[in-house]
């Protein structure tokens, strides 16, 4: 399949992004808050992600139209963005934080891989990394229901991909760290992503992706944390189960030691209850922001892991950067979809101010 560089950017040679992400497919997800009797006719478990084939995916788009329960003021019952776990992550360091920020993936040539670039450049994402093929841009439905929880549909079948015989050292040289979220169907390319970073000095942050990937494809994730390549960790409570079903004790904490055997960070976040983390020796139990209902669940984690990384790049304490974490999380849930708003932002850096945070530069 034919590739190249994003044209208008490869050029020129800014310095390294700080942190890059590796998002082997860009994904537009399309995000709809719809009635429960949805849920039922969509495969897997709710709560979830899981992928999908095109067909399913365009039928539970189709039924959406529906079940819909957006309001008369809505324009579409549908709000579409660029997304993936590791896309929000980025966006969120570069456009809230102020964490120079590149990702490293391939998008297709077609409307939605269009709207992936305009979005993440727009939000001072560096593209540079990207690679421009022929074919289809990976697509997710996000579905969210009345209290705010989310189900996810991601279709990559028809997808273009950065192929792991496509990276060099290159897309990693000068940069501090590289944010990946595992998956089985990218195995290959996260193995070889983590394999040259770790040769350029990179830290590697990976994100466990959802408690059916944890459940379903538990032995290949038991051996990226054993190799000692992985240095933070990030797990919600359901993929914390996970990890040690069949356990004596599956419970948040014994997971939180359980990743800090291999990790030199970990991080169980536990949603209104705010979340664990452990640094060596050192463990620490925050609770989440008060005050704050969610609206939509989508990017919770992945705007915790992008508060919790800016308190590490900026030197804060473990604590601190677990309040970070929250504050990001929290500016998310307040609205539909896994980008914050500019309101959103505000909301989050006056929360950073009340628990005595360090400010990213962009507010002084």
């Amino acid at each position: 399949m034919g590739a190249e560089f994003l044209p208008d950017i490869a050029a020129a040679e800014p310095p390294a992004p700080l942190i890059l992400g590796l998002q082997p497919a860009a994904l537009i997800d399309h995000v709809a808050r719809v009635d429960w009797s949805l849920l039922d006719r969509v495969p897997g478990e709710p709560g979830g992600s899981i992928p999908v084939a095109i067909e399913e995916l365009e039928y539970i788009l189709r039924q959406v139209k529906t079940h819909s329960l957006s309001s008369p003021n809505d324009l579409s019952p549908v709000k579409s963005m660029a997304g993936g776990s590791v896309a929000n992550t980025i966006r969120g360091l570069s456009a809230g934080f102020g964490v120079s920020c590149g990702i490293v993936g391939a998008y297709g040539d077609d409307d939605q891989g269009q709207s992936f670039v305009s979005n993440m450049s727009f939000h001072g994402v560096s593209l540079s990394r990207m690679r421009l093929k022929k074919g289809h841009t990976g697509q997710c439905v996000c579905l969210v229901d009345a209290c705010g929880n989310r189900t996810l549909r991601p279709c990559f079948s028809n997808a273009v991909k950065l192929q792991a015989d496509e990276l060099t050292g290159a897309h990693f040289r000068g940069s501090k760290w590289l944010v990946i979220r595992y998956a089985i169907f990218n195995l290959e390319v996260i193995q070889a992503s983590i394999s040259i970073a770790k040769q350029e000095g990179l830290l590697v942050s990976l994100d466990l992706a959802s408690f059916e990937m944890v459940r379903n494809f538990r032995s290949s994730l038991l051996e990226l944390l054993q190799s000692g390549n992985i240095d933070l960790c990030f797990a919600n409570e359901d993929e914390a189960a996970e990890l040690l079903r069949g356990e004596e004790k599956a419970t948040p904490d014994a997971a939180l030691e359980f990743l800090g055997q291999y990790c030199e960070w970990a991080v169980v976040t536990l949603s209104s209850n705010g979340c664990i983390a452990k640094h060596g020796k050192e463990t620490v139990r925050v609770p989440a922001i008060g005050e704050v209902k969610a609206a939509d669940a989508t990017g919770a984690g992945d705007l915790f892991a992008s508060g919790f990384l800016y308190g590490l790049v900026k030197g804060l304490s473990l604590e601190e950067c677990c309040k970070a974490g929250s504050c990001g999380g929290g500016s998310v849930i307040r609205a539909l979809g896994g980008e914050v708003t500019p309101e959103n932002w505000q909301w989050m850096y006056k929360q950073m101010q009340i628990k005595g945070l360090t400010l990213p530069d962009r507010c002084n």
